[in-house]
């Protein structure tokens, strides 16, 4: 039976925007990035265990590391005043090293006033600058304008530009969870967990927020994405707060986290992207990056310790998948991911979406080449990684109500138990990534690059990963016959693991084999210079790329499909 997906626009949970979570944050931006700095502040002192040589250790290393972040990998985004502010510091830290001696205290609340000051730009510089008013626009032209490119595509003849035949739910499908994620966001706070394969996902994800009639989300966007102007009006406006991956010191992490944690406790729903950046092998995400997500454990630890027992105290965890038939940024993100796993110490992201001219470049394309996306929501969870009823009581593996709070006891009192939530917190990044999988959508486009790799990969088995990349691609030939076969024992497999639930599949992969082979040859890699399979004058299967085919082979990896070629 065809899987069904949404074709309709919700109604708004929360009709008046007084009542967005996001709205009220803002009205207290202000307050709140205060109670973030010092929140921020009190967790590095502990975390220094209130140490005035330890806390100077780690100040001086961020102002170190900062100041060569600012000499060797400025950004327009940056201040225009970073380098005075670090200056500032650097010249603080050495009067209190070289200047007249102080007595411990005096010298432990000096560097403490720094730390305070550095937690507090940090804090202002993450904070989000959502206004309603842009939200409003930016929802209005990103789904107008979508689907004007949409209706040009498909419908014929100059006035096609202003039809209304098709909506950008014929083009983006959504399915899964979607009446559980409603309900739940009326009752307790969301944090939504997106896999992520293209710097689209972000405005795609507050598109399809919008539809589900969601008040905006609040995410961590890269700061690198707020050079371009376009990018920084929409993700301003859809919510975004700042992630800035140059910054790895102590001081700016718990900053981030703080500000995480204190927003989700605010009631704000929250999205980010556990792989932490956008995967650069083609993968679903494996290993995830546990920093923000732990802050949702926290959250939900600080809201029982406050007397919150009941579901508006509660947080639930929603896993998305994103399916593309193509990525426009594969050919730089699997040459990073090469780079990195032939263990070449440096490599240089590059990035097709640097600047808005060949992001409208490639927003007209895409939508006009016709190729699908998909975007299928998981059931939530709590924080420990246990399903949730329609109520959001939490379920174990038999269906029985348990009550998490009391996974958060120590000495018959809910208490902070770092060991124990690092704990938590990896229980439910395995979670997320087992969701990942079975919530996941197979396009033709992935089963004709996973076929096709392994079919080349089993003629050359003695060769490893990079000398197999490096065939001339003159010498790759599979024959159609050979092909279509193998496409059919794959799929035959995909579909034994659909019926165990642990996979999805697109509609269309009920197509006939043949038309669905043409379905998967027309739609992988459609935008690349080079095509990672197509066919030959004889009906052979090549390819222009190795290195995009296996981008694109290794969305299906992960389910063990590799056995059918040994």
């Amino acid at each position: 039976m065809e899987e069904k997906y949404l074709k309709r626009k919700y109604e708004p949970i929360l009709p008046k925007k007084a009542e967005w979570p996001v709205v009220k944050l803002a009205r207290e931006r202000k307050e709140f990035v205060v109670k973030v700095s010092k929140e921020a502040e009190d967790r590095i002192l502990k975390i220094t265990g209130n140490d005035s040589e330890i806390l100077k250790e780690e100040l001086e290393t961020t102002m170190y590391r900062e100041k060569l972040r600012i000499k060797q990998n400025p950004w327009a985004v940056d201040p225009d005043d970073e380098a005075d502010f670090w200056g500032d510091v650097k010249r603080d830290l050495l009067t209190l090293s070289t200047g007249p001696k102080l007595s411990e205290k005096k010298k432990f609340e000096e560097y403490n006033k720094i730390l305070y000051r550095i937690t507090n730009r940090y804090a202002e510089e993450i904070a989000s600058n959502f206004k309603a008013t842009h939200y409003k626009f930016t929802r209005s032209v990103v789904t107008y304008g979508f689907s004007r490119l949409l209706n040009a595509a498909r419908v014929k003849g100059f006035r096609s530009i202003f039809s209304n035949q098709y909506t950008l739910q014929d083009k983006i499908q959504i399915t899964g969870e979607t009446d559980q994620l409603r309900d739940l966001a009326t009752k307790g706070t969301i944090v939504m967990v997106p896999t992520h394969f293209s710097n689209l996902d972000s405005i795609l994800i507050g598109w399809i927020i919008s539809v589900l009639g969601l008040p905006p989300f609040i995410y961590g966007a890269g700061l690198n994405l707020f050079n371009i102007s376009i990018f920084a009006y929409f993700m301003n406006a859809l919510g975004a707060y700042k992630v800035d991956r140059r910054k790895k010191n102590l001081l700016y992490l718990e900053t981030l986290k703080t500000y995480s944690k204190e927003a989700i406790q605010f009631g704000c729903h929250s999205l980010f992207f556990p792989g932490g950046t956008r995967s650069r092998s083609g993968n679903i995400e494996k290993k995830l990056k546990l920093g923000l997500l732990s802050t949702a454990i926290e959250a939900q630890r600080a809201n029982y310790q406050e007397g919150k027992f009941d579901v508006s105290g509660k947080v639930f965890v929603v896993p998305v998948t994103i399916n593309y038939h193509f990525v426009l940024e594969a050919p730089s993100l699997i040459k990073d991911y090469l780079s990195i796993t032939g263990q070449e110490r440096y490599y240089k992201e590059n990035d097709e979406f640097s600047n808005s001219y060949k992001i409208s470049k490639f927003l007209v394309k895409f939508f006009t080449k016709g190729s699908d996306i998909s975007v299928s929501v998981g059931k939530a969870m709590d924080v420990l990684g246990n399903f949730v009823d329609e109520d959001g009581r939490s379920l174990d593996k038999n269906g029985r109500v348990i009550n998490t709070q009391d996974y958060f006891i120590s000495d018959g009192k809910i208490s902070e138990d770092t060991q124990r939530e690092e704990e938590y917190t990896n229980r439910l990044g395995i979670r997320i990534v087992e969701e990942f999988h079975k919530i996941n959508r197979v396009f033709s486009s992935h089963l004709v690059a996973f076929t096709a790799f392994e079919i080349i990969k089993k003629e050359n088995s003695k060769l490893d990963l990079f000398d197999l990349i490096r065939l001339p691609e003159e010498e790759i030939h599979i024959p159609y016959s050979d092909f279509k076969e193998a496409c059919q024992i794959v799929l035959n497999q995909i579909l034994v693991l659909k019926s165990q639930g642990l996979i999805n599949t697109a509609p269309h992969l009920a197509l006939p084999m043949d038309e669905l082979i043409e379905d998967g040859l027309r739609n992988v890699g459609m935008y690349h210079a080079k095509r990672p399979l197509i066919k030959d004058s004889e009906e052979n299967l090549v390819t222009e790329d190795m290195s995009l085919l296996y981008f694109y082979h290794n969305r299906l990896t992960g389910y063990g499909l590799e056995k059918l070629f040994r």
